[in-house]
């Protein structure tokens, strides 16, 4: 059983945990998954599944559950072989007691180089991938993402604007937002400023190497963060923090 140690003991049954990681609904709240080693590699053999675990799982899982939309970075989405939302009866229910449609759509970052129009996010996704790109991705492969069965949202000239993206899906009543990764796009909302929590499992694992860290890009000042939440289960840690001074 997953168990909270912080703020004080006890045992986290199905219903408290969603409690826990359900969206506020009066605004606009972007959270971050991750998961981790111990010594901070965010994939093994190429591919983040291997860090996870049952209890990683269920709160990835309520990650999308209970998003208006999810966010992931072009390169993640092939690594992992995203294909969007695909909704059990357990999501379903859960969605429509929070009021949410069936199945939110996945929204992938990409300057262009990086998403091919047969994807599986978005040739497989079970409603309409969003394409966040810029201006300058060819013509050619954003007419290829639209015939494909993808909407296409420019948000910047020559990189992808974050701050103008998140705004965009806002606009569109996609206030409740899951990043899934990777690194690149963490960074990049981190230096946008959109970041309103971050939600890292950490493994009981050690795998040294020269891996990734969970957030990369342009040098930024410490962003502040206050701890919400710690439960544990089999050894690995699920961390809830939330960023301060939020305006």
């Amino acid at each position: 059983m997953i168990k909270q140690i912080w703020p004080e003991p006890a045992d986290i049954d199905d219903e408290r945990l969603e409690q826990l990681y359900t969206y506020p609904e009066a605004r606009r709240w972007l959270a971050v998954n991750y998961v981790s080693s111990a010594d901070g590699a965010v994939e093994v053999g190429g591919r983040a599944r291997q860090l996870s675990s049952p209890a990683d799982q269920k709160v990835l899982k309520l990650g999308s559950d209970l998003a208006d939309v999810l966010i992931v970075g072009a390169t993640t989405a092939m690594v992992e072989e995203f294909r969007g939302v695909h909704p059990d009866e357990a999501t379903l229910e859960r969605r429509r007691r929070h009021g949410l449609r069936d199945v939110p759509p996945t929204a992938v970052v990409t300057t262009g180089r990086s998403l091919p129009a047969d994807a599986p996010v978005i040739t497989e996704a079970a409603t309409p991938t969003l394409v966040i790109t810029c201006a300058s991705a060819p013509e050619s492969k954003q007419k290829a993402w639209e015939a494909a069965g993808a909407e296409v949202l420019i948000a910047g000239q020559d990189e992808v604007d974050l701050a103008a993206a998140v705004e965009a899906l806002v606009e569109r009543g996609l206030n409740r937002i899951d990043c899934e990764g990777g690194p690149h796009l963490f960074g990049g909302l981190l230096a946008a400023g959109v970041v309103d929590e971050l939600r890292l499992t950490v493994a009981p694992l050690l795998v040294s190497g020269t891996h990734e860290r969970i957030a990369t890009g342009p040098s930024l000042d410490p962003v502040e963060m206050e701890l919400a939440s710690v439960l544990t289960e089999d050894g690995a840690m699920l961390v809830r923090y939330l960023v301060r001074n939020r305006p």
